[in-house]
């Protein structure tokens, strides 16, 4: 399956599956933020980030994810995937 493909496939899924809650885009060519479906938005790269993500935020441990993800040691592409939340902190607090 090519990835024009696979995107349209995650577009019937989401909207199959119900998904399809309003959110915050920035149009390229006008530079404004507009609302759109998120299932019409949804995409290979987007699914790839939130599995990121989330797994982050699960094991918390950026070699392993990074690892799992394809991404090489250090990796500044892999660094923009994951956010640190404010429940990773208080685990980690949580721990000393």
């Amino acid at each position: 399956m090519n990835l024009k493909c696979q995107n349209e496939y995650n577009k019937k899924v989401f909207k199959t599956c119900g998904i399809t809650r309003d959110v915050s885009v920035i149009n390229p060519t006008t530079g404004e933020v507009e609302q759109k479906s998120i299932a019409d938005i949804a995409s290979s790269h987007m699914a790839r980030r939130t599995f990121v993500g989330n797994l982050y935020n699960k094991v918390q441990d950026p070699n392993l994810v990074g690892s799992l993800s394809g991404h090489k040691e250090g990796s500044r592409a892999f660094a923009r995937y994951r956010t640190i939340n404010i429940d990773i902190k208080a685990d980690l607090i949580d721990k000393l």
